[in-house]
């Protein structure tokens, strides 16, 4: 389906808004609960520490610094520690340089991520109160029927 079959000349929008002005009103309750669902809805996000799931990898972001240099061999891994601390001198500004775009995509990679996680909770809340509401009002039209 296309944009364009959505499209039509009819009806009106006058003709709809005489449909609706015929529609009866909500009942107190009605509105009271849709005022209610609203106001949830736009709760402001609460600023809260990185998921879990993304803790880790957020540590890890910056690819340019690496853990101390060590060595498990006992005669030429204290020589091999000070070679490695050379080469990190040394190399450093080159190391930041080559590194640095893809620190910058990691960051955007994590906060990217961050957002899709924090959307997929508030669509877990959101469907999880919709069927809240579904079996609520099951509930009472088989009330009703009964």
């Amino acid at each position: 389906m296309h944009a364009e079959d959505l499209l039509t000349a009819s009806p009106t929008p006058e003709a709809v808004a005489a449909e609706v002005a015929r529609l009866p009103p909500p009942s107190p309750e009605a509105l009271e609960a849709l005022r209610r669902k609203l106001e949830s809805s736009e709760q402001a996000p609460v600023e809260r520490e990185w998921p879990p799931v993304l803790q880790a990898p957020r540590n890890k972001k910056d690819s340019r610094y690496v853990e101390p240099a060590t060595s498990h061999r006992p005669v030429v891994g204290p020589a091999l520690v000070l070679a490695k601390r050379a080469f990190r001198l040394a190399f450093q500004p080159f190391i930041n340089e080559v590194l640095r775009r893809q620190v910058e995509f990691n960051e955007a990679i994590l906060d990217s991520l961050a957002t899709l996680y924090e959307h997929q909770q508030v669509q877990a809340r959101t469907q999880a109160l919709w069927r809240k509401e579904v079996e609520e009002r099951l509930a009472r039209l088989e009330g009703q029927r009964d």
